[in-house]
């Protein structure tokens, strides 16, 4: 690995400055390499997770990978340009000059999950080349199809020193994280992420991290809770919840919490109303995971909760070996169940209700600062209170996961749910150098601005107008 950074980072020297024509062309190289191999990749994701939607894997990481490389390739011209800064006075005024210069930092390390591998590969990859740097991925261990499948394909389309790949486990991956880049991207759990950000303190590498959390929704009293249902269900089922901003978990008014999950089994059995053959829904990643949802179902149901299982076709999933669970709506949640305090990356729904929206807010902002918020309801005032009163590293109104999307919004967390953005032209920032580049004037500022000794009057009277303003 250390072989390899050398190696890219000897190239990126060499070729400063990055030319915008070969941004674009390694951008088009990277929609070619997604593009042409989708349905490799369609099979390999499958393989990985025992069973993946082909059409939700064709949405969520083919189509999803090439947009934001098209929306980069678009746009890089406009986010590249140097951009004029005014100068103080009087410097101003005797021809001073000031801008701004994005230049690509040189060689991205790119940590990157399971649950979407490719799509977490090539969305970061939009604004690393777009702003003329080259990249290493680490691959997930957990995806070891998709991970042989990136290094295989990339060789047709790029050289080892523009974008590499490495795979491995745990021990690849500590490794990788401790090489000096020039910036780091890791996605992926926040416990795991406070151990990316201690290795890359030793090179001083600046670290963009986009973790998880418990991403809540508020559901508001003028909410239309059939179609509040709809979209929860819709977020929460799709990649069988192994999405870093699934609805975690729900805030319903008292009186309709009744309602509100009634709709949610009718939302959910419609949208599957079978599960085990049913091709649309995704299996659970791996045993451990696996485990560990079944393990949290059963401690929320041994401290009370009542635990709603979506199964419309009264299928046994006991025995079956296909890793697929239905939808599991807890009841009454309590803050000492397991579901109430760890992200649950998976296809289970805590419902809880509350009086009055401010104990929502209040509920919300007694944990850590989520990765996404989601508000639903037509009551602007309580739609902006909710907005005032919480901090959050995104929010999507009347619906959950779109903000992901918008490819001119930036992506990211804040606390426990990460730091820095990327998306669109936030990544391009990102992963650029915002370098500040000042033009002197001709005249001898410094003496007329009494800066050269001797002091004297020029010197006070600067030090005056300074003070003063």
């Amino acid at each position: 690995m250390h072989d390899i950074l050398e190696r890219q980072r000897a190239a990126f020297m060499a070729e400063l400055p990055v030319p915008i024509a070969m941004r674009k062309d390694r951008l088009r190289r990277a929609i070619a390499m997604i593009g042409d191999n989708a349905d490799r990749f369609c099979d390999a994701l499958s393989e990985d997770f025992g069973h993946r939607s082909r059409d939700q894997s064709m949405l969520t990481d083919i189509a999803a990978s090439i947009a934001p490389l098209r929306h980069a390739i678009a746009k890089v011209d406009r986010w590249a340009r140097s951009e004029r800064r005014p100068v103080l006075f009087p410097l101003n005024l005797l021809g001073a000059r000031g801008r701004i210069d994005y230049q690509p930092k040189g060689v991205v390390g790119v940590i990157a999950p399971w649950n979407f591998p490719v799509n977490l590969v090539m969305g970061p990859l939009a604004g690393i080349f777009a702003a003329g740097n080259r990249a290493m991925v680490k691959t997930s261990e957990f995806t070891p199809c998709v991970a042989a499948l990136f290094e295989e394909v990339a060789q047709g389309c790029f050289a080892a020193d523009e974008l590499a790949f490495v795979s491995g486990g745990a021990d690849v991956g500590k490794a990788f994280a401790a090489l000096p880049f020039d910036h780091l991207l890791f996605t992926g759990a926040t416990g795991i992420g406070r151990h990316i950000l201690h290795a890359a303190a030793d090179n001083l590498t600046p670290v963009t991290l986009e973790l998880g959390g418990k991403s809540p929704v508020v559901v508001g009293r003028s909410a239309d809770m059939a179609r509040v249902a709809e979209r929860v269900a819709m977020g929460k089922m799709l990649n069988a919840g192994q999405i870093c901003l699934a609805p975690d978990y729900m805030l319903v008014p008292a009186e309709r919490e009744a309602q509100m999950v009634a709709a949610l089994v009718g939302a959910a059995s419609a949208m599957y109303p079978t599960l085990l053959a049913n091709p649309d829904y995704t299996s659970v990643i791996n045993d451990r995971h696996y485990q560990r949802l079944t393990t949290w179902i059963d401690d929320a149901r041994a401290r009370g909760a009542e635990v709603i299982v979506v199964n419309p076709a009264n299928e046994d999933f006991a025995k079956s070996n296909a890793r697929k669970m239905p939808l599991h709506i807890i009841r009454n949640p309590t803050d000492d169940m397991t579901v109430m305090q760890e992200e649950i990356f998976g296809p289970i729904l805590p419902v809880r209700s509350y009086d009055r929206i401010e104990s929502a807010i209040a509920e919300v902002n007694r944990r850590d600062r989520p990765l996404a918020l989601y508000y639903f309801g037509s009551d602007a005032s309580e739609r902006q209170q909710v907005l005032d009163r919480t901090i959050s590293g995104g929010v999507t109104l009347d619906d959950v996961v779109f903000h992901v999307s918008q490819e001119e919004l930036p992506f990211g967390g804040i606390g426990p749910s990460g730091m820095g953005a990327y998306h669109g032209e936030a990544g391009f920032r990102t992963f650029s150098h915002a370098r500040s580049v000042f033009q002197q004037s001709r005249l001898d500022v410094a003496k007329l601005a009494g800066m050269k000794p001797p002091y004297g009057k020029a010197t006070q009277a600067t030090i005056k107008r300074q003070i003063k303003g």
